[in-house]
């Protein structure tokens, strides 16, 4: 039975990457089929943005109420009827209409079960998970790609992710049974009652894991959208061979993270946290020095590499740093957080570029590192703090 749970959660983490690369790969056929400016796919990812930073705001009282089987399923079900409405749509509105959905339904499966995972599993299995997410993102474009290529249209590859979604929710409504309810304080006590974003904001510690999340993702996006462009422009290589080595960042990641749960035999989770923290400012010194194109391609997949432990093992401490009481409502502020850092940074490097130029590509993900080291050291200490002064 437990083992079955879990591959209903892997099965879970892949649904949830399926989509996430959609847009990006089909975009090119449906903005000039819509007749709309290229730069109009920005509005549907501010729109799908929004709706997970308000449904992760909202996950503790949603899973204190459903509990975290219910409310992924009923997630799930969303993006399908979200992702089967893409696939019906054939006008601009009908797509922001339909992304409103679908990012409320992909931020609270996120959160439930990200916390679900930190709390019953180990912290390997956080990421191997989050490897499953990778490979959702690959299959996505593949299944885009397939459509497109036999002529069926971008609608097709959308309703068939839309169908696999709602096998999938079917699934995890049967599996019910299945999922560990997580014991709660009684109703009517304190701790019962879901927590405010100012009283989560509160907690110790909670500031700084909140802009940890906001950096690694700044960090994650800005790499993704931005690498391939700084490649090309500052580094002079040609618009193919740089395409094909940005997605080698991603590589990174996905592998990575299949080989960081086999660490986490070895290391807990803050040795791995800062081991990623060593190795993302490796790669970022390999890109930044004049070393030649080589050290900034292995620059990337270094990037890529360190990112893979950080995200997974940050979420997985959550419920040691914090208590199991009050994870469920800091990992969904720290989901939003990640989705603010995902909406703004990458942008806001874009304008800082459009006046010192890509070239300082380097020196901005360096920042963000250094703002994400400060951070968790700081957040080490206050746990530190509160667990000696309870002794």
């Amino acid at each position: 039975m437990f083992s079955l749970l879990l591959a209903i959660i892997y099965l879970s983490f892949i649904s949830l990457g399926l989509p996430d690369s959609l847009l990006g790969s089909a975009w090119p056929v449906i903005y000039p089929e819509l007749g709309v400016p290229i730069s109009w796919s920005g509005i549907i990812f501010m729109i799908i943005a929004a709706g997970t930073v308000v449904s992760s705001l909202n996950s503790d009282r949603l899973t204190r109420k459903l509990g975290a089987g219910l409310v992924t399923a009923i997630s799930v079900a969303m993006t399908a009827v979200a992702l089967l409405g893409f696939s019906l749509s054939h006008s601009f509105p009908a797509l922001c209409l339909w992304a409103v959905p679908y990012g409320l339904g992909a931020g609270s499966v996120d959160a439930a079960l990200n916390n679900y995972v930190a709390l019953h599993y180990a912290s390997r299995h956080m990421s191997w998970l989050h490897c499953m997410w990778g490979v959702g993102t690959s299959i996505g474009p593949l299944i885009m790609g397939a459509a497109l290529t036999r002529g069926a249209g971008w609608n097709a590859g959308y309703r068939t992710i839309g169908l696999m979604q709602i096998v999938l929710s079917a699934c995890l409504f049967a599996s019910l049974t299945l999922w560990k309810k997580r014991e709660m304080p009684e109703a009517g006590t304190e701790q019962a009652r879901p927590l405010t974003l100012r009283q989560i904001v509160a907690i110790p510690g909670a500031k700084a894991v909140m802009l940890c999340f906001f950096c690694y993702c700044a960090i994650e996006q800005t790499v993704g959208l931005w690498a391939s462009s700084y490649l090309v422009k500052a580094r002079l290589v040609d618009e193919i061979t740089a395409a094909r080595l940005a997605s080698l960042f991603f590589l990174g990641i996905t592998g990575g993270r299949a080989v960081s749960g086999f660490l986490t035999y070895k290391l807990n989770d803050r040795q791995m946290i800062r081991l990623g923290f060593g190795i993302v400012g490796f790669g970022i010194l390999l890109v930044l020095l004049p070393l030649g194109n080589a050290c900034a391609f292995a620059g990337l997949i270094a990037v890529g590499l360190g990112c893979a432990p950080i995200y997974p093992c940050i979420i997985h401490s959550t419920p040691a740093n914090f208590g199991a009481e009050r994870s469920q409502a800091v990992i969904g502020v720290q989901m939003a957080s990640a989705y603010v850092g995902t909406s703004l940074m990458p942008p806001f490097f874009g304008f800082l570029a459009s006046f010192l130029g890509l070239g300082v590509f380097p020196l901005y993900l360096l920042a963000l590192l250094a703002l994400m080291v400060w951070m968790h050291a700081r957040l080490c200490r206050t746990v530190d703090g509160i667990k000696a002064e309870s002794i």
